[in-house]
């Protein structure tokens, strides 16, 4: 399977199976296009009348050694790994604990419902977090490295138990040979100098919710009375990327049908001096006025491969910037596993309540439907356990076909579950959109090669 694309004066082929890259000229994107079609004389004779014959002879040649070199056209490596990915025991990696069942914002396009989650407002207590630790430590099998974010709601609210559950977990690492990487994500208004230097000191990661523009966050983002927190949160937010020296850290913001111009939102942000930014698009319901239709993708494919060409100009002035979409590693990137079925959800990852109990993620939290176990008794819900467990492209018919396949592992499972009330049926907006950064990605990396 190949996939070639033109944008911003470049002609790219990716192979799929393979993961090859190739720029190339005017002439051998338009044989490639036709070369698994046709035969030999055929493309010659239909492109003739473009190039001279002699060039094509001489691409068709240099195609032919790419396809024997197994760059071009490769077969599919990863049909044998379908067996083993329905037979493997994947361990539990990483927790997602909901610190805070609460919230001093009130954000429009919250999923979590204000923070409640559909419940009560309520906190986790030291002993619940201390339990969802050994939790972890009992089900991580062998492996060294865990991963463990606090999340709410807002976890600042609740900030005394975040460094209780830190201590204990380091208290665990020696005897049981783990190491534990913590990641927190703040809307930042309780944000002050101790907890600062407390974050910069135990959290490898930070996740700074702010949606860009005052008028574009303020709009979604507001507090219980109706006040919006940009101006409160910047300065915080400038200073604590600034303390971590412009790393380990992200200013992540929403983008809904309120802003179809996000790339604005995006450079906003860089000039306020992020270099770290996420800045993703809203999933939410139909009916609801901020979502994105389907009559969008066009405007906001535009609008990344805009967002694209400005970066490039940026870097070449001196004032780049990270944007996460647009971050592909072509010489390593994930394992096997992870190509095939993504952030492990349901199986590798877990969310834990405030009450212990456990679910896929964080965005199934409050749907009974889903929840898997508790952090006492572990995993009771074994039918869930093995519908994520089998979550992988080779299990999605529309991922099967998809050239950007091995990018996304398939999509979001809450994302399909919320659309279609199907774990394999990928959320169509989230594709088109998909491929789109991808797409602008690959540019970006030939551009910068040229």
């Amino acid at each position: 399977m190949i996939h070639g694309f033109q944008m911003n004066g470049v002609n790219i082929v990716l192979d799929v199976y393979s993961g090859a890259v190739h720029v190339v000229d005017d002439m051998m994107y338009d044989v490639i296009q036709l070369y698994d079609q046709k035969l030999e004389e055929e493309i010659i004779e239909i492109l003739g009348k473009q190039y001279a014959q002699a060039q094509l002879m001489e691409a068709v040649g240099e195609l032919k050694e790419l396809v024997a070199q197994e760059l071009l056209f490769t077969e599919d490596p990863y049909e044998d790994f379908k067996v083993q990915m329905h037979n493997r025991k994947p361990v539990v990696k990483a927790l997602c604990l909901h610190i805070a069942h609460d919230c001093n914002l009130r954000c429009k396009y919250c999923f979590a419902g204000e923070g409640e989650y559909h419940g009560d407002r309520s906190l986790m207590s030291s002993e619940i977090g201390k339990a969802a630790i050994d939790f972890l430590l009992t089900h991580s099998g062998k492996r060294r490295n865990l991963e463990i974010d606090f999340f709410g709601g807002e976890p600042l609210m609740n900030f005394e138990v975040v460094k209780e559950i830190i201590e204990y977990a380091r208290s665990m690492e020696s005897a049981h040979h783990k190491n534990f990487r913590f990641t927190i994500t703040t809307n930042g208004l309780l944000l002050d100098e101790e907890k600062k230097a407390y974050i910069n000191t135990h959290m490898n990661n930070v996740v700074l919710s702010i949606d860009g523009r005052k008028e574009v966050n303020d709009r979604m983002r507001y507090r219980v009375g109706g006040q919006g927190s940009y101006d409160a949160i910047v300065p915080k937010f400038q200073d604590l990327a600034e303390s971590r020296n412009q790393t380990n850290y992200y200013v992540r913001g929403t983008f809904t049908r309120d802003n179809l111009d996000f790339s604005k939102d995006v450079l906003h942000l860089a000039d306020l001096g992020f270099e770290q930014v996420s800045v993703e698009p809203v999933v939410a319901p139909s009916t609801m006025s901020y979502a994105l239709r389907e009559e969008d993708i066009p405007v906001l494919c535009a609008q990344y491969e805009s967002l694209a060409e400005e970066m490039l100009k940026r870097q070449e002035e001196g004032k780049s910037f990270n944007f996460f979409h647009f971050m592909i590693d072509l010489t390593q990137g994930p394992c096997v596993s992870k190509r095939l079925s993504g952030c492990g959800a349901g199986s590798e990852y877990l969310a834990v309540t405030p009450q212990g109990e456990l679910y896929p993620c964080h965005q199934f939290v409050g749907m009974p439907e889903f929840s898997m176990g508790t952090v006492y008794e572990g995993v009771t819900n074994r039918e869930k356990l093995n519908q994520f467990e089998n979550c992988n492209v080779y299990a999605k018919e529309e991922c099967k076909k998809c050239w950007a396949k091995f990018y996304c592992s398939g999509g979001c499972a809450a994302n399909a579950h919320q659309f279609h009330g199907d774990l394999l049926v990928p959320y169509e907006i989230g594709c088109e959109l998909q491929r789109k950064r991808v797409e602008c990605a690959l540019m970006m990396k030939a551009k910068k090669a040229e």
